[in-house]
């Protein structure tokens, strides 16, 4: 066992150079899964609204909105996980992107 711990220790220190990369995936991934979900509320609300007022709000949403928050959000990420030990790192990463891919398996999005 203690050869096991190592060895997820020495992998997950080869992470920490990579942490904002790693961020920024994590971050992409789930607006990835989730973007078409949120999409699809603000259609909902805004049925029946102008042409223009619906393109308006798809482009700020997407594009700014989207990248805002892939902007905002990836040091954060990176800052939190940086303060994690190799072992927890290395497993917390492994399960955030195994639960971003069975929910995308589970809604189609693969």
């Amino acid at each position: 066992m203690e050869h096991f711990i190592s060895f997820l220790h020495q992998l997950g220190t080869k992470l920490y150079p990579w942490l904002t990369e790693i961020s920024t995936a994590i971050i992409a991934c789930f607006l990835v899964v989730f973007g078409g979900d949120i999409n699809r509320i603000l259609r909902r609300k805004l049925v029946g609204r102008n042409f223009i007022l619906r393109t308006l709000v798809f482009i700020l949403i997407n594009a700014f909105g989207f990248g805002l928050l892939i902007v905002a959000a990836t040091p954060w990420l990176a800052s939190l996980l940086s303060q994690l030990s190799s072992v927890y790192l290395l497993l917390i990463l492994v399960a955030i992107f195994t639960f971003i891919g069975i929910w995308a398996q589970k809604n189609n999005q693969s």
